[in-house]
């Protein structure tokens, strides 16, 4: 057995929060960087010219890059052979979370109950923690930013599987042109195909945590990635909802097997603001 210091999962969370918020991945920056080689319209060139000045500013001067910091979201991958010494990792996740969101003056986006609205006192926590067990002795914590407007924005369907694929992406395309400018492109696109309710849900979130330009290893899949990305860029809706080539960044889709009678698919998309990080313990 390995024996992981709970403090030291704390004080990696928290400087991770704020890299997060502050360090846009380079993966996100190149993208508007190459995005802007090939947007045709003015007014989307300048969008995506003032993107790439934001995340330097908010890097030069620790700032956050976007105001709403988001719902932390967290996917660790937790070695068999690790024990947490002094706690747990839920509490030492959520603890980080606290210390990181407190010391670098990021928004509290969380209220503790969803129908009175009451806010929460403990700095943007609970986090949100998926757990998946692997072999090793390894610990690896990958975190995400999540902002409101683009979550807001995201779809689940139980469809047909007579849908096809045809139905997926026609589904798919429809969240998208209904988001509009209210997601905040250009977007980061997760999809989770298959599974069920619940477990969908979360493979899109899960895609959202690949760096952008990363294909997903099954040849079909994609193929449908770069298919819909291309039809996305086609609707014009364009940087910031302002008109443009350049609606998605990216689409990534991950896939898992499900029940005959069911065709889960669920559409997370992200901002341009594609926060995520990742350490290894």
């Amino acid at each position: 057995m390995r024996s992981i210091p709970y403090l030291s999962i704390v004080e990696k969370v928290a400087k991770m929060c704020q890299e997060a918020n502050f360090e846009l991945g380079n993966d996100v920056v190149e993208a508007f960087r190459d995005a802007l080689k090939k947007e045709r319209s003015p007014i989307g060139q300048d969008v995506l010219q003032d993107l790439i000045e934001n995340a330097n500013i908010a890097s030069s001067e620790r700032i956050p890059m976007c105001q709403d910091t988001g719902v932390s979201v967290f996917i660790v991958e937790l070695g068999q052979a690790c024990f947490i010494e002094g706690g747990n990792i839920y509490d030492a996740i959520n603890e980080g979370v606290i210390k990181g969101y407190e010391e670098g003056y990021l928004r509290h986006s969380i209220v503790d109950h969803p129908l009175t609205r009451e806010k929460s006192e403990t700095y943007n926590t609970p986090a949100i923690i998926h757990i998946e067990v692997c072999e090793g002795a390894h610990l690896t914590i990958h975190m995400s930013a999540k902002g409101g407007g683009s979550e807001n924005m995201s779809t689940l369907k139980m469809m047909k599987p007579s849908d096809g694929k045809a139905g997926v992406k026609e589904f798919i395309l429809e969240t998208v042109a209904h988001a509009g400018p209210n997601a905040c492109p250009p977007l980061v696109v997760g999809i989770g195909i298959g599974g069920n309710f619940e477990r969908c849900a979360y493979l899109a979130k899960k895609s959202l945590f690949r760096p952008i330009g990363h294909r997903s290893d099954r040849p079909e899949i994609a193929a449908l990635e770069l298919e819909l990305m291309e039809e996305m860029n086609d609707l014009g809706i364009g940087p910031q909802g302002l008109g443009g080539d350049t609606t998605a960044l990216d689409v990534k889709i991950e896939i898992e097997p499900c029940h005959i009678a069911a065709l889960p698919v669920a559409v997370n998309l992200n901002c341009h603001a594609s926060r995520h990080k990742e350490i290894r313990l």
